[in-house]
């Protein structure tokens, strides 16, 4: 009997006196790979493995021979595959990227043979994204792991009609040397000859572009040492036992690198802003970036920025990515024709989504579907690559897929019904936003018993979160609605916002927001309603843009008016926030002036029966007394206030009554802390968190979480400073204030070094301001 091929490699190896690591160095052939053959994991490896391992060896011509026979013997005793049947396409040389799905594809077929079961991998992504490229250049890499042979299928799943897996079956049957006659008509059967094939062989199978799971599910190895590689627009959630691999776009590194070796070196380093300019508009998509790099590479006469330039043209740049028979376009029509009629109808409505990400409230608003409906369209988008969902619940586009959809809907849908779209979307965010905002107000509170929508509103907590959510969405509607002039509605959506918008204060848009709401008011000729919106732009330009000076003179300016319109109660609001954008001034006569305009509020409020504005002037008026240095009587009148506000027969909003108890209580802390009273300090500090943590405003919470550190430092008690200081940053951090999270960094640096320096936070100038200080109307 002859000797096996795998005996007789190992007995070639021994009297060459190499280990299998020192053959496999010289043959290219892996250890894993020629592990299997000396164990007979694999029998009858192919020629070019076989002459490898020769030349490693240092066969002579008989030799060769004998190994030759022994491999062929080793192969079933069938027919040769017909050549050139199920070969791997040509691969790309300047493939750039995807280290960690190779290192993954090569960690899996290492694996491989193993275990009893077949290893399968299946790569996800959207049209365009690479996945071929990626599949091929994988094959090639791990060629040498699998000696017996890599056979791949385009499937061909985006075509209308998809290969059928007994045509596949008889393909691979074929690539695998069985003779046409002896594969059997019947598709089982050829299935189970086909793993039964791939249980001997030590074999890799790319099934490319699958349509779906009843596609693939035949065509994929039981048992052996084989691995099957498949990719799928969809992410074939369907088969058991398969490793998924979904890929994203590239990196921008990784996409400025892949254009560069298109178009070469040289050319890319003579315009490296030009081309990451054009790898960012082609959303760092490989096949943009292909073909982008494809026309500067036909077109010598061509600049990169003058295709940066062609590109930037929104409206033709999808149509300006095509070269030759490659067409970006092309490729998200292939799945849009592969959607339901509601998912197409969805897909392009959504081009009118000005916000980078929508749920699927907004989404059942402009299809004109039920919430349930909508879920499954924006699922199956997303199944079929053109959305992405970045956390449950939220979706969004590629900028490419953008505005391939904003051309199907141009194309599909008559401008007027358009705007009928536009104009229905936009009046539901605008009454949701309206009906959100009003649950913080006073007067106000929960949605009206017969109001619904697809959002629910149920909990001041999910009115924050959708306000929070879909920022973007409404301020666009905001901005459409003053554009058009319906100022009724811009004044009454900004109006329920002015609340709200101390909790949110690091948006950074309520300047806008209440600057649109202001000229509404000015259009209409209401004088009472400007004087209130410019009070609250007053607020914003103070608090969110640190513009102190125009704070004031907009604060005054809101008070002449309602004087004008014998306003009380904004009269008292417009002292309030002129006291307050006065802060920003150091020197005493100006904290005397805001100590006057302070004073005057409050008896303005006491005469407008405003308790909510009466709480508010109270605690400004301690700490204006603390500013001009009375910090003695500053803390006296701070505690009298909290006495005053926690009486239950003074009325008012509990949870804007409540905080400013805490306000009064942090201005108690701060006057201990400038008098050395550390305990009291820390004391008060403690207290005041609790009651401003009923209603958290990041900056009121984290200068007294600051100033508690402090405190405690004085007091020795270390690690609860420490921890004082970590929330603060974390807060800090969370709103996106990273001026401020760095000066408590510098805190907690000097606290481990063991040096500390007690600094005033409301000292610091005008960037601090009072921050216990909030709009509040």
């Amino acid at each position: 009997m002859a000797e096996s091929f795998g005996t007789l490699l190992r007995s070639l190896r021994h009297t060459g006196g190499l280990t299998i690591e020192e053959l496999s160095h010289a043959s290219g052939v892996s250890v894993r790979a020629i592990g299997d053959m000396e164990r007979g994991a694999s029998r009858g490896p192919q020629r070019r493995t076989v002459e490898a391992l020769a030349d490693a060896l240092r066969l002579d011509d008989a030799q060769r021979t004998v190994l030759s026979e022994a491999a062929r013997a080793g192969r079933p005793r069938q027919e040769a595959g017909a050549p050139g049947a199920c070969e791997l396409p040509r691969g790309v040389g300047d493939f750039t990227g995807r280290a960690r799905e190779l290192a993954l594809l090569r960690e899996l077929a290492e694996a491989a043979g193993q275990g009893r079961t077949a290893v399968v991998a299946a790569v996800s992504g959207a049209a365009g994204i690479g996945k071929t490229a990626l599949a091929v250049r994988a094959a090639g890499e791990l060629a040498d792991l699998f000696p017996d042979g890599c056979f791949y299928v385009d499937l061909r799943g985006m075509d209308p009609v998809p290969l059928d897996s007994g045509t596949v079956l008889s393909r691979l049957l074929k690539a695998l040397g069985v003779a046409e006659r002896r594969i059997p008509a019947d598709e089982e059967d050829r299935a189970g000859h086909y793993r039964a094939l791939l249980r001997e062989r030590r074999c890799l199978i790319v099934l490319d572009n699958a349509a779906h799971e009843g596609q693939v599910r035949p065509l994929l190895p039981s048992d052996g040492p084989v691995m099957a590689l498949v990719t799928s627009r969809r992410p074939l959630a369907g088969l058991e036992g398969v490793h998924q691999i979904p890929l994203a776009h590239l990196a921008s590194e990784e996409a400025v690198a892949l254009l560069s070796a298109i178009v070469g070196e040289g050319r890319a380093g003579a315009e490296s802003e030009g081309v990451a300019r054009v790898a960012s508009l082609c959303g760092n998509l490989p096949l943009a970036l292909r073909i982008a790099g494809n026309r500067l590479q036909s077109r010598p006469g061509w600049t990169v920025g003058h295709l940066a330039a062609r590109l930037g043209d929104e409206g033709r740049r999808v149509e300006s990515l095509a070269a030759g028979d490659l067409s970006v376009a092309a490729a998200f029509a292939l799945s849009y024709r592969q959607l339901s009629a509601e998912a197409r109808r969805v897909f392009r409505r959504l081009a009118l989504a000005v916000a980078p990400d929508f749920g699927v409230p907004m989404t059942a608003v402009l299809a004109e579907l039920g919430p349930g409906e909508a879920e499954d369209a924006l699922e199956e988008l997303v199944d079929c690559g053109l959305l992405l969902s970045p956390y449950p619940g939220r979706y969004r586009f590629h900028d490419l897929v953008r505005l391939f959809a904003r051309a199907r809907l141009s194309e599909e849908e008559s401008i007027v019904a358009q705007r009928q779209v536009r104009r229905r979307m936009d009046d539901w965010l605008l009454e949701v936003a309206t009906v959100a905002g009003r649950w913080f107000e006073p007067d106000h509170g929960a949605p009206p018993l017969d109001w619904s929508s697809p959002v629910a509103l149920d909990s001041s907590q999910e009115a924050q979160e959708w306000l929070q959510l879909e920022g973007e969405a409404w301020l666009a509607a905001l901005r459409q609605a003053a554009r058009a002039g319906e100022n009724a509605r811009v004044v009454e959506v900004a109006g329920a916002m002015h609340w709200f918008s101390d909790l949110w204060m690091h948006w950074g848009h309520w300047p806008e927001v209440f600057e649109l709401s202001a000229g509404a008011a000015r259009a209409m000729g209401d004088r009472a309603q400007e004087a209130a919106h410019l009070n609250y732009l007053s607020w914003a330009r103070t608090y969110c843009q640190a513009r102190h000076v125009e704070g004031e003179a907009t604060a005054l300016c809101a008070l002449e008016l309602a004087r004008e319109v014998g306003d009380v109660r904004q009269q008292g609001w417009a002292l309030v926030y002129a006291t307050w954008a006065s802060w920003a001034r150091d020197d005493e006569p100006s904290q005397e002036v805001a100590l006057g305009y302070t004073r005057q509020a409050v008896e303005c409020f006491r005469q407008a029966g405003d308790t909510e504005g009466y709480a508010h002037a109270m605690v400004s008026v301690g700490n204006c007394l603390r500013r001009v240095g009375r910090v003695e009587e500053s803390v006296r009148h701070s505690l009298a206030v909290v006495e005053r506000l926690r009486d239950p027969a003074f009325g008012g909003s509990p949870a804007i009554v409540s905080h400013a108890v805490g306000a009064a209580l942090d201005l108690v802390g701060d006057g201990y802390l400038e008098l050395g009273r550390w305990q009291e300090a820390a004391d008060h500090y403690r207290q005041a968190l609790s009651e401003l943590r009923g209603r958290p405003i990041v900056r009121a919470m984290a200068v007294s979480l600051l100033n508690l550190g402090k405190a405690l430092v004085r007091l020795g008690e270390v690690e609860e400073a420490r921890e004082a200081f970590r929330e603060a940053v974390e807060l800090y951090e969370g709103a996106g204030d990273t001026a401020r999270a760095a000066r408590v960094v510098r805190e907690l640096d000097q606290l481990r070094s063991g040096v500390h320096e007690a600094l005033d936070e409301r000292q610091g100038g005008a960037a601090d301001l009072a921050p216990a200080a909030v709009d509040g109307q």
